[in-house]
């Protein structure tokens, strides 16, 4: 059977969008070239959907498309369309949805498979919406017996892993009722090193029931969501067949009787976590309606990196620069800043930010008679600048991008309506430690990054000489330290266990669960780790508790 696996990239509630893109790539194969279409997860209607499958009229549309998909492959009787929709349940019972997948062909459905697995963990709320499927079955189409799944439904062998979340198997169910071919239909986020773990666990399936597996996946980016695509066919001894591009829309005909020809090509772990980045930022962009981006340049690493991702991401002419020295600001932090733009080809506006930050201080002096400054006046320099990225954003129609990294997000070390100002938060789910690693990949073959801002000690200018490590853990420490409770969940014993100081760690669990009402504040951010803040990770803010 030759399978076109149609890895292509929705606009969660376009649907009219979503059946031209799928139409137009039906159209685009020969005739007689493919038996079987295959669509990712949910497509119709973009993943994740979230509470617009609570309108009425919003699962009449796409009734209404699935329809007009109905009546178009009478055109294309040669082709059959698997497509990831919405189902109504008969009686209306439970949520009255399935996350489903229709099998069409010329003018008729044949079969429909619905989801069993509904997840709930992480950035997943499946079971707010949908009713899960029962018992998974296989259908004959043209001769061959295909095992259709959806996602979730491929991710809970017992064998595989020690751990599992359900106590079914669909996989097991479909092998066992003699599946030819295995399809899965998928909308799976990316995070680092994730096309790794797919890689093995679909492997392990083909080779486990002696049945080739494809794996078809969506990419782009919705919200804080990035899908990296890299769709999977994989034969029945568990090698590879074909490998998808990544971060990119693709789709390619493929003969379930063509055998593994080598190992799975991995994009380098930076090189994946930028392509990443970047079409985060296109695709928000591209499906919010803005054409054009602002952000503050300090003259440091992260609106350095922040600046280099906008730019692969809309080009030179659709970013601008703006930098905002103050009376702590260094001559080498704006100078750098300059020499970035240069590099980037970006304009780069240059406004002090002295006078306006005397005037407030004077505002204030009779308030605040016989207090010391602190904190408040240097979070009054953070919200100057914040307000003036505001109005270009406001007058230009430029989406501001926020500069912060997940090291300072986490425990707080930025400023409420200041530098978390603004639209998207680009590098919000990068460690400050990677933020370094993916600033040398930009310099690997010439200086986009004047060497100055890589290698000097991080500092918010914001008082004189003042340094990142005068009030955080160096951030080596701080990192591996955010990595073991973020997203291993480790206990405060274990993470002691791993070599660090007991008081260092208290203070940055403490901190972290501290500024989770920043965190409740924040722009969106992309999502390109194991566990981000948002979506994923729900947590109270107001509340006691502690770990150690």
């Amino acid at each position: 059977m030759k399978i076109a696996v149609a890895q292509l990239n929705p606009t969660v509630g376009d649907i009219r969008g979503n059946l031209s893109i799928l139409m137009n790539e039906i159209n685009r194969i020969p005739a007689g070239a493919a038996d079987l279409i295959v669509t990712p997860e949910l497509f119709l209607c973009g993943y994740p959907p979230r509470d617009l499958l609570n309108f009425p009229w919003f699962i009449d549309k796409l009734q209404d498309a699935l329809s007009e998909l109905i009546q178009f492959s009478t055109t294309r009787p040669d082709l059959g369309i698997l497509v990831g929709t919405v189902r109504k349940s008969k009686n209306g019972a439970g949520k009255g949805l399935y996350n489903s997948a229709f099998l069409i062909e010329n003018g008729t459905i044949l079969f429909t498979q619905d989801k069993q697995l509904l997840p709930t963990y992480d950035v997943f709320d499946e079971y707010r919406y949908f009713n899960p499927g029962s018992r998974s079955k296989v259908y004959e189409f043209r001769g061959v017996k295909l095992g259709i799944s959806i996602c979730e439904d491929a991710w809970n062998d017992y064998d595989f892993e020690k751990t599992h979340e359900y106590d079914i198997n669909p996989i097991e169910q479909l092998a066992k009722a003699g599946a030819e071919i295995m399809i899965n239909l998928s909308a799976s986020p990316y995070h680092r090193d994730k096309e790794i773990n797919r890689y093995k666990r679909f492997a392990f399936h083909a080779s486990k029931w002696s049945v080739p597996f494809y794996f078809v996946a969506q990419i782009g980016a919705n919200d804080e969501l990035i899908f990296d695509g890299q769709s999977l066919v994989i034969d029945k001894e568990g090698e590879l067949v074909a490998n998808l591009a990544p971060f990119d829309q693709e789709v390619r005909i493929i003969n379930s009787k063509q055998e593994g020809f080598g190992k799975l090509e991995s994009l380098h772990s930076i090189e994946s976590i930028r392509l990443a980045l970047v079409l985060g930022v296109k695709d928000y962009m591209r499906k919010s309606g803005f054409k054009t981006a602002v952000l503050g340049l300090s003259g440091g690493i992260d609106s350095a990196v922040t600046a280099c991702i906008a730019v692969d991401a809309l080009g030179a002419e659709n970013v601008r620069g703006i930098t905002m020295p103050s009376m702590y600001s260094s001559e080498g932090s704006v100078s750098d800043s300059l020499v970035l733009a240069e590099h980037l080809g970006i304009q780069c506006d240059s406004i002090p930010i002295k006078n306006i930050y005397d005037e407030f201080v004077r505002s204030l002096e009779v308030p605040f008679a016989g207090l010391d400054a602190g904190v408040t006046e240097e979070n009054l320099q953070a919200r100057i600048r914040g307000t003036l990225l505001m109005s270009y954003s406001n007058k230009f129609g430029s989406i501001l991008l926020t500069t912060g990294n997940k090291s300072e997000l986490a425990v707080g070390y930025c400023t409420l309506y200041g530098d978390m100002n603004g639209g998207l938060a680009v590098i919000s789910d990068l460690p400050k430690t990677t933020v370094y690693e993916l600033a040398k990949w930009y310099n690997r073959d010439r200086e986009i990054i004047p060497s100055d801002i890589i290698t000097k000690p991080p500092s918010a200018e914001l008082r004189p000489d003042q340094k990142d490590q005068d009030s955080l853990p160096d951030y080596d420490v701080l990192d591996d330290i955010l990595e073991m409770y973020l997203e291993r969940r480790c206990s405060f014993s274990e993470i002691v266990a791993n070599g660090h100081d007991p008081d260092i760690v208290k203070w940055v669990v403490r901190t972290v669960d501290l500024n989770e009402y920043k965190r409740k504040q924040a722009a969106p951010g992309l999502r390109v780790t194991s566990k981000a803040f948002g979506s994923g990770r729900r947590m109270p803010i107001a509340g006691k508790w502690t770990m150690s």
